[in-house]
């Protein structure tokens, strides 16, 4: 499952030749808002992508890079994303400031979705956003997601919104 194809982008791992677009990418404030802490530096960003592929050794899956079909160029990256602690299987996306308000996110995190129930086998999942994000609010309600409720990751308070598999009952809550 190194890579998927949307009608309009190809979901694919990271490569070396990735870290100028990348690190152009999560240096941008706007971008990096309410990602984590903030904008990244040159280092910060490879060790980043460092990490996404060490989380596609150690679980078999993960946070794709996306690039344009038609072009070939990097906007972002989005996928499926557990690491150690986490609350859930998580569906996540960011975009290059150049790609927002065209669909992008809620393509990619659509497959991304049909790739955690279908081929992981996920009955639930959610996806973390912090702050007033609308337009990440707009992507997870797009995708069927509702707000389940709120927590903290890295002492960051989140949102955190969430889909189950269609014909999954949700557990019956204890008293």
């Amino acid at each position: 499952m190194e890579s998927l194809e949307t009608e309009r982008l190809t979901l694919r791992q990271f490569r070396e030749s990735d870290l100028d677009a990348y690190a152009e990418m999560t240096s941008d404030p706007e971008v990096m808002r309410y990602l984590g802490s903030g904008p990244m530096n040159r280092a910060e960003a490879w060790r980043n992508m460092a990490t996404i592929l060490g989380h596609w050794t150690l679980r078999g899956f993960g946070i794709w890079a996306v690039e344009e079909r038609a072009g070939g160029a990097l906007i972002g990256r989005v996928g499926c994303w557990r690491p150690e602690g986490w609350p859930g299987l998580e569906v996540g996306w960011m975009l290059r400031r150049a790609s927002w308000g065209q669909g992008f996110a809620t393509e990619a995190a659509r497959a991304s979705l049909d790739v955690a129930f279908e081929r992981l086998g996920e009955n639930h999942v959610i996806s973390m956003i912090q702050g007033d994000n609308q337009p990440s609010i707009r992507v997870a309600r797009r995708l069927g997601m509702r707000l389940e409720g709120r927590t903290e990751v890295f002492d960051i308070p989140v949102a955190v919104y969430g889909i189950r598999r269609v014909g999954v009952v949700p557990p019956t809550r204890r008293k």
